[in-house]
């Protein structure tokens, strides 16, 4: 499709730059086939049909962002660790993690340069042609330990802010487990332990997966054709129990349900080819690109905050809403003055559109 059509003019004070007070105090946009309704975050246990199944995204979010100088120069380096790729040794006693990151500074990082930052030392090892580096990290502890105590929240850039000690905690999902991701699974921020137990009350399952989001989520298409897009690389895990989840929802006739745009990814990953409507296990990565077009195989309802335009994220809307159906909701969501983007506002869609 061309990516001119998911083009909209977002006005820069819809953007939500902070969080509201209250999680679950966000507004709701359904969108029923071509109806659409204004809710709150609050009413959706009550808009969840009988026997769904709701999957999150547990992810949690790394304190990535470290800031430190090069050590010949001194000149100031941000560096963005985006993961964990394996352990050097080169001789005994010498165990540097292997750490992919993004890197901004005045001139750019050749191979060789070392940068401090407190408790880390990062030898340059390569440079890849996406801007990203690799790097050999010496610590006296665990990177991810380091990260954990003195990194900084990585917050969307289009935020234009910088993170503060309230986004520790509201940057991340109530129910994160296992650190793996740069990007928050944004449509699960709106989720409270209250609003899960109720949804749960209501004789509805949680199933969990993990999708690790990476810096791709917020690179936005640059051609013209969405086809033609490189589609970014992300790691997911669909275990044995949630597969076996899935298949009893099947059998008792009630939807799969996803909270958000990376449950979406991960599950029709996983699809099973064989067996219309299930998924199989899986531990590997995802660079599925689900745009207009595609025929969804797992999913039959969404929950999803709003996207920004020209991104690969509107993309999977519309071809889970309909192109058409999306834009009218989004025109109506601008109209209403909603809240935009990762602490922004959510929609609903209960079914797919025929």
């Amino acid at each position: 499709m061309r990516t001119e059509l998911l083009d909209y003019e977002l006005p820069a004070e819809l953007i939500a730059k902070r969080p509201l007070a209250e999680r679950d105090a966000s507004r709701l946009l359904v969108l029923d086939g071509g109806a659409i309704a204004h809710r709150l975050i609050r009413e959706l246990p009550a808009l969840l049909p009988e026997g769904a199944l709701l999957v999150l995204n547990d992810t949690r979010v790394r304190r990535a962002r470290v800031f430190g100088q090069r050590r010949a120069s001194g000149g100031k380096v941000e560096l963005l660790l985006l993961g964990r790729r394996s352990e050097l040794e080169r001789e005994p006693g010498d165990r540097r993690e292997v750490w992919e990151a993004l890197a901004r500074s005045g001139k750019p990082l050749r191979v060789g340069v070392v940068v401090d930052a407190k408790q880390l030392a990062c030898e340059v090892l390569a440079r890849h042609d996406d801007g990203t580096v690799l790097l050999a990290v010496a610590s006296p502890r665990a990177v991810e330990e380091v990260l954990a105590a003195e990194g900084r929240v990585p917050i969307p850039p289009y935020l234009g802010r910088d993170d503060d000690a309230d986004d520790i905690a509201r940057y991340q999902t109530v129910y994160a487990e296992r650190v793996g991701s740069v990007a928050a699974p944004t449509a699960g921020l709106h989720l409270t332990p209250q609003l899960l137990d109720a949804t749960r009350a209501r004789g509805i399952e949680l199933g969990r997966l993990e999708l690790e989001v990476g810096l791709g989520t917020f690179r936005p298409i640059v051609t013209d054709d969405l086809s033609e897009h490189v589609m970014h690389e992300e790691r997911f895990v669909v275990d044995p129990a949630l597969v076996a989840q899935i298949a009893a929802a099947r059998a008792r006739g009630g939807p799969v349900v996803a909270v958000g745009t990376t449950v979406v990814r991960a599950l029709e990953s996983a699809a099973d080819p064989a067996r219309s409507g299930l998924v199989v296990p899986q531990s590997t990565a995802t660079r599925l690109l689900i745009q207009p077009g595609y025929a969804f195989r797992v999913v039959d309802a969404l929950l999803t905050n709003f996207h920004q335009p020209k991104s690969t994220l509107l993309a999977l809307v519309a071809a889970f809403a309909g192109l058409d159906a999306m834009r009218s909701a989004y025109q109506s969501a601008l109209a209403e003055r909603y809240r935009f983007l990762s602490f922004g506002d959510a929609m609903w869609l209960p079914r797919r559109a025929s």
